[in-house]
């Protein structure tokens, strides 16, 4: 089989380039490259549409795809913020002197060579690249082949900047997307120090099962809002709207909603219409889908068991009522993926169970579960959402792509 080892050398060589750039240009060289995306728009979306063309326009990911003009100002304008984020690295963060004369000190470093495995959105690329020229790591490239000829263009501006700095090109590299290279990225535990993979369940799985490089999971997202007895129904139906309708290809998008039995009828029959307007596809349980017959929902199946649980990444949700805010937390616990979790309710008590009780990298009180994202939460851009708990979670951004190194400093002294 081919190998892709050269890449894997070359990349770990290029620890070195990245290295020898001070914070000052680190700055300029991602101001640089936001002024090439403005500059290289027209050539993006150029490139871009030979990939739209390639997807069907009733795929939900078509979206994810697209780059347009106003998106490309986006990322172009996401490079100017991460730009201006402090550097994470070369951070002290202990320093004591022990009795023997030992100096000890505790700072933080680059992660080294970082593999990012991710499917259709190639605004990943921009993000990814961005935050590990920030961090002084070097940043490996497998996206999908949706976005093949997206990304290998911007992996390309990318690596005509690193050149005009003077630095090693392999800084930033796109790995093919042939699936026979996905083991031996996995396990080139002597050339990638951590693996990132951001998709599908699918793809995180495989990952998990199959990588002998460390990895750090960004989960995909399978959220839940539970609409209780006290909440103010038009302010919960906006909510429920927002968090499925606004942009439902993405991972904190609303998958299931449980509402509270006291309120099932009166809040189905105004969340009703805001969502038929945008065709979801709803599967509802018994009770709710007795409601929402009665409303005459155009668009209504009863649910299976796998309807919960399901990250749908469409126009698509599951709806289930509940007795309480105990069988709500009950079902999130068991169906969640850890992502974000949302509670409308102005019921404070009630609020601060569930903020409490439910485990979950974002937690919401009356707010859409829209808002889980890098740059809303004021971190610059992000690799993902992760939802484990070793060493990142949550907004996977710029503060957490680095590691801790010990220096210890001394004046000959020996262990007795």
């Amino acid at each position: 089989m081919e190998s892709i080892e050269n890449q894997l050398i070359n990349a770990k060589k290029a620890r070195h380039s990245i290295a020898s750039l001070n914070d000052a240009g680190k700055q300029a060289l991602l101001q640089r490259l936001a002024v090439v995306i403005q500059d290289k728009s027209a050539q993006i979306i150029e490139e871009n549409l030979k990939d739209l063309e390639k997807m069907a326009d009733s795929d939900p990911k078509k979206d994810r795809l697209l780059l347009n003009s106003e998106r490309i100002l986006g990322l172009a304008s996401s490079l100017k913020d991460v730009a201006a984020l402090p550097d994470p690295t070369n951070q002290l963060i202990s320093s004591k002197k022990m009795d023997n004369g030992l100096l000890i000190q505790k700072k933080t470093v680059a992660l080294g060579v970082v593999g990012v495995i991710y499917e259709s959105r190639p605004n990943v690329t921009i993000d990814v690249a961005s935050l590990c020229l920030r961090s002084g790591n070097v940043c490996l490239l497998r996206g999908g082949q949706d976005a093949f000829h997206t990304n290998l263009f911007l992996v390309s501006l990318i690596q005509g900047v690193l050149l005009e700095f003077g630095l090693d090109q392999n800084v930033v590299q796109q790995l093919p997307g042939d699936r026979k290279y996905i083991l031996e990225i996995l396990q080139a535990v002597k050339y990638i120090d951590v693996i990132i993979p951001r998709g599908s369940n699918e793809l995180i799985s495989f990952v998990r099962k199959n990588a002998l490089v460390p990895v750090i999971e960004t989960g995909a997202g399978v959220c839940h809002t539970y609409v209780a007895s006290s909440a103010k129904l038009l302010k919960a139906a906006e909510i429920v709207q927002n968090a499925k309708t606004s942009r439902p290809s993405v991972c904190n998008a609303l998958d299931t909603v449980l509402v509270d039995q006291k309120i099932a009828a009166d809040f189905l029959k105004i969340v009703a219409p805001l969502l038929a307007a945008y065709r979801v596809e709803i599967f509802a349980d018994d009770p709710a889908f007795a409601i929402l017959n009665q409303e005459k929902y155009p668009y209504l199946s009863a649910a299976s068991p796998k309807d919960f649980g399901r990250e749908f990444l469409d126009y698509k949700c599951s709806v289930k009522i509940v007795e309480n805010i105990n069988e709500a937390i009950a079902h999130i616990s068991e169906y969640s993926s850890k992502h974000s979790e949302a509670i409308i309710t102005e019921n404070t008590e009630e609020a601060e169970q569930f903020l409490e009780e439910v485990d979950a990298a974002v937690v919401y009180w009356n707010a859409s579960t829209r808002f889980t994202d890098g740059q809303v939460f004021g971190l610059g851009a992000e690799i993902g959402i992760s939802t484990q708990k070793l060493h990142a979670r949550g907004p996977f951004a710029l503060e957490k792509l680095v590691t801790e190194k010990w220096i210890v400093k001394g004046d000959g002294q020996i262990r007795n």
